[in-house]
């Protein structure tokens, strides 16, 4: 499905606020609220639209460190840590990546022995680098229109 422009529009919306009504979105887009139902309904059936979720400060609920953690995984450990990482409750996002490292994650702790004994577990898989967010710079920036060059 190639997007319209009316899409992207109710999908800025969504991004912006996805607790607003269909017919807000309407007013906004300049369509009718079932027409906004039809739409987003279409981009969640085609895997457009994955899903919504409730945005939870780490810090709002007691975690007091962020962190990047790097792994290069050792021979034979990519696939047990692949299997484990799921069950990490620290591990907010985690990818596999092309490079020196296998993988990126990030992760939340309470604080610095939290990190210690968090990163005590993953050495059994690989080799860890450990960098400690400051602050975020950019956060939950929406996808726009593909950008032609």
């Amino acid at each position: 499905m190639k997007l319209d422009d009316l899409n992207w529009k109710i999908l800025k919306c969504l991004q912006d606020n996805a607790r607003q009504s269909n017919a807000e979105i309407g007013r906004k887009v300049g369509i009718t609220s079932p027409a906004v139902a039809e739409r987003i309904k279409k981009m969640e059936d085609l895997g457009i639209i994955e899903g919504y979720k409730t945005m939870v400060s780490p810090y709002g609920v007691q975690y007091q460190l962020k962190a990047i953690i790097t792994l290069r995984a050792f021979m034979g450990k990519l696939k047990p840590f692949l299997e484990r990482v799921v069950k990490y409750d620290e591990v907010v996002n985690c990818y596999r990546v092309t490079g020196n490292e296998n993988i990126v994650m990030e992760v939340i702790l309470h604080d610095h022995t939290h990190l210690e004994k968090f990163i005590d577990q993953l050495i059994t898989y690989g080799e860890c680098k450990t960098q400690i967010i400051l602050s975020e710079v950019v956060k939950y920036n929406p996808i726009k229109r593909k950008i032609n060059f």
